[in-house]
């Protein structure tokens, strides 16, 4: 299931040309090896969600994305306030991930950080789930996510597909 993702993950951002002057986009590679090094070298007492790379596929954006997720840390729901959809897939650890329902008590970032969209303390009326490695989830954009509990440190994957183009290019 692994290897398949990974192949999956030469991510062809070429798009067929409608016509015969219309320009081909390049694909662009993300190896197994570039992911594993990305996320083996982010720091391990803090959440962090890192573009590896960001790339535009013709109007719109794709981004790849290494997350690491302290036990400690499972973090506030949220729900993004852009149409980006994400795409989860496990790479190591365990982990209950609630999806839909309603942020309880809402609020905007107040750390200085720029705010994706409100966070709150958990979900309500969501579906839950238990996640494992090898696992795939999408979540649309504007849809509340959160991890209520994790059984250990995890790893993942993000893909990020930003149809409006607002994602830093990298």
């Amino acid at each position: 299931m692994r290897s398949m993702l990974f192949g999956m993950l030469l991510l062809t951002s070429a798009t067929v040309a409608v016509a015969q002057d219309t320009p081909t986009l390049p694909a662009t590679d993300v190896t197994g090896a570039q992911l594993k090094a990305f996320i083996d070298k982010m720091p391990k007492d803090v959440i962090t969600d890192s573009a590896i790379r960001a790339v535009d596929v013709g109007g719109s954006r794709i981004g790849i994305y290494g997350v690491f997720r302290p036990k400690a840390l499972a973090g506030d729901a949220i729900a993004h306030e852009t149409k980006t959809t994400e795409v989860y897939y496990m790479l190591e650890g365990n982990g209950t991930l609630v999806t839909g329902g309603t942020i309880k008590n809402p609020k905007q970032r107040d750390d200085g950080r720029p705010s994706t969209g409100p966070r709150g303390e958990r979900i309500d009326g969501g579906v839950t789930r238990r996640v494992v490695p090898g696992d795939i989830i999408v979540i649309p954009g504007r849809t509340p996510h959160w991890w209520s509990n994790l059984e250990s440190d995890i790893r993942y994957l993000i893909v990020r597909a930003d149809p409006v183009g607002t994602m830093t290019l990298k």
